[in-house]
């Protein structure tokens, strides 16, 4: 049984369900905005090479630099806001997240698009996790981990909607029409925050020295540590997805977006039942996903060998995104009073994460263990995150007080 921190189960009135709704699509919304332009770039990448005349590989590094600054800015704007009330903190976050893309559209130069891209990062985590609160004190004690698994909807929809028409306007008319839509979408999430958040929602934070402290703490970081390694095995086989379809599967590149949809679809369905897993079993839902993910990862090879079962086996390494909401739920459990450093710490670790995988199954693939060992590398990453687990339920036991006799 768990023990939730007295911050994390603070007593509050109930909203009206519509306002509620409401406040769980603006939030989902700004996920929206953060899912379409974190993906966008790997699908108009060639475009981009062409407009700046650099090589492919060359743009491969505006990736990497966004993901550097979600790892960076993540804890860092979580500290820099810590007294800000929650609700301005999100406008701020989002605001922020408009700016940068609007740079990238922008961007006169490939160095200056490789700057604006990390500052575009930056913003990423922090947002995702103070969503995350905000979710979860505005929902019921008893519906925390759906309300944060349909925030994390708003990536998962990018995936299966935003990213595949902000690619087609990108090839259509150009890319940085992708970066100035995702701009818009991040203004009308600040908008309709606004309208639909209420000021006094969300507790004042904490100052910095107190999340730092709080943060310092092992159920903390063997949280962190769990999706950062249990999440790999997702990213592993997500990343060289195409290729393998192609040189496996035997398809042609124009299957590559069904599979896309496929995986997105698969995405949808793990935010949700990531946040029901939570509610119903608790911190137990992340050993119930990992020990899903061990299974499915470890059929994909073979799934990928046929065109009738390679997009059932997309979609379920898709629905591997239940650990988000699992983990992000758990946080708020153990954090203290690092509720905001944790939880966006929680998107560093993905990101993290999203590292790891990818530079893991690429080594297999050199290696010469073909384009499906993806697989196989995301079930033993897996199987890390659940032995971590592991440690973090030990750790949780020895920590539990001893019943006076």
């Amino acid at each position: 049984m768990e023990i939730p921190t007295p911050s994390a189960v603070a007593v509050r009135s109930p909203l009206p369900p519509r306002q509620l709704a409401l406040i769980l699509l603006a939030l989902a919304m700004g996920g929206f905005a953060i899912g379409t332009s974190e993906f966008v770039v790997m699908g108009l990448i060639t475009e981009i090479a062409r407009g700046f005349g650099v090589t492919e590989p060359q743009v491969g590094h505006v990736i990497s630099a966004y993901a550097l600054g979600v790892v960076v800015g993540a804890p860092l704007l979580a500290i820099l806001g810590a007294r800000l009330p929650r609700r301005s903190l999100l406008l701020w976050l989002m605001g922020f997240y408009a700016l940068g893309n609007l740079a990238s559209a922008l961007a006169p130069s490939y160095p200056l698009m490789i700057v604006f891209r990390f500052i575009a990062g930056l913003p990423h985590g922090a947002y995702f996790g103070v969503a995350a609160l905000v979710a979860a004190h505005a929902s019921p004690p008893e519906q925390r981990g759906k309300a944060v698994g349909r925030v994390m909807l708003g990536l998962s929809v990018a995936l299966l909607v935003g990213n595949p028409l902000a690619t087609w306007m990108g090839q259509a008319l150009s890319w940085r029409y992708a970066f100035g839509v995702v701009t818009l979408i991040a203004l009308a999430t600040v908008a309709m925050t606004a309208r639909v958040l209420p000021s006094g929602l969300g507790a004042p934070r904490t100052d910095a020295l107190r999340e730092l402290r709080d943060f310092n703490r092992a159920p903390v970081w063997l949280a962190l540590g769990t999706g950062a390694i249990g999440f790999a095995g997702m990213f592993a086989v997500f990343s060289y997805l195409p290729p393998a379809l192609v040189q496996v599967t035997g398809v042609r590149e124009s299957f590559v977006p069904f599979a896309l949809v496929a995986f997105g679809a698969g995405g949808i369905a793990g935010s949700l039942a990531g946040g029901w897993l939570f509610d119903r079993f608790g911190f137990r839902a992340a050993a119930i996903v990992l020990v899903w993910s061990i299974a499915v990862l470890l059929a994909f090879p073979l799934a990928a060998l046929s065109p009738w079962t390679v997009l059932p086996a997309v979609a379920a390494v898709g629905t591997m995104g239940a650990l988000a909401p699992a983990l992000q739920s758990h946080l708020m459990d153990v954090a203290g009073d690092a509720q905001t450093l944790a939880a966006a710490s929680n998107h560093s670790a993905f990101n993290m994460a999203n590292a790891l995988g990818p530079w893991l199954g690429g080594m297999a693939i050199t290696a010469g263990y073909g384009w499906t060992s993806t697989g196989y590398v995301g079930a033993i990453t897996a199987l890390g995150g659940l032995l971590i687990y592991a440690w973090a339920r030990a750790d949780l036991r020895a920590r539990r007080p001893v019943p006076a006799v």
